[in-house]
């Protein structure tokens, strides 16, 4: 990677779970390495497809992609988006050598980053760098959050109703809060709780008209909590 590209990624790469408590050297040396690459996608590409074997991790420099899977009937399932610059994906299926069970889109034209684990694993042989070692120790904190986040989520799909299930979700995502700006879109807020979109519009609307919650755009606040807390 160019000396001059590689100086301008280090501010957006610190920023990134996996970089964490990096300096700017070592994130220089982790850009510098020859198993760091830059890649550009155009709009609809296919980053990789369900079946194939991992080979790297991935860091969304810009643009968006999506994570998708197909039913037998050839039916797509919307599973969820990356649009956030430094936001990662495909890490758990490289750490552990298993073939994707999804596949990624490119919603937009993309720029990644694609990490191969051989640069933070010992059966590259040799030292790892300061840095390999640090990633070494983010991945650990990453799938420990990922458990925390399934586990958050069991809870909430196993509620009964879908009112229980969004209620449950936002309860989760306000943290003490009554108002919530979602960070994903309505499509990924249905793919987390297990139902289509139009579902969950149509309860969403049907709150709105119990007078539990308002909701705008993104913009999602609970108006009577009593009755909010009933479903939990």
């Amino acid at each position: 990677m160019a000396s001059e590209a590689k100086e301008k990624l280090i501010p957006l790469l610190k920023k990134c779970s996996l970089a964490q408590g990096m300096n700017d050297e070592e994130v220089g040396e982790l850009l510098a390495s020859a198993q760091v690459r830059l890649r550009e996608y155009p709009k609809g590409e296919i980053v990789f497809h369900e079946g194939d074997m991992p080979h790297s991790l991935y860091i969304l420099l810009s643009g968006e992609v999506h994570i998708l899977k197909d039913t037998f009937s050839g039916r797509r399932i919307f599973l969820s988006e990356i649009n956030e610059p430094g936001d990662m994906f495909g890490e758990v299926y490289e750490v552990l050598k298993q073939p994707y069970d999804m596949y990624v889109e490119t919603v937009t034209e993309v720029r990644l980053l694609e990490i191969s684990s051989g640069l933070f694993s010992w059966d590259a042989g040799g030292d790892l760098s300061r840095s390999a070692l640090k990633i070494q120790r983010n991945l650990m904190r990453i799938f420990a959050r990922k458990a925390y986040f399934m586990h958050n989520k069991l809870k909430v799909l196993a509620s009964g109703s879908l009112r229980e299930k969004i209620v449950r979700f936002l309860f989760i995502e306000m943290q003490g809060k009554q108002e919530l700006e979602l960070s994903g879109s309505r499509e990924f807020m249905a793919a987390y709780l297990a139902v289509t979109r139009p579902s969950l519009s149509r309860e969403l609307s049907a709150m709105q008209r119990d007078g539990i919650l308002a909701v705008e755009g993104k913009s999602i606040k609970v108006l009577d909590m009593d009755r909010f807390e009933e479903y939990l």
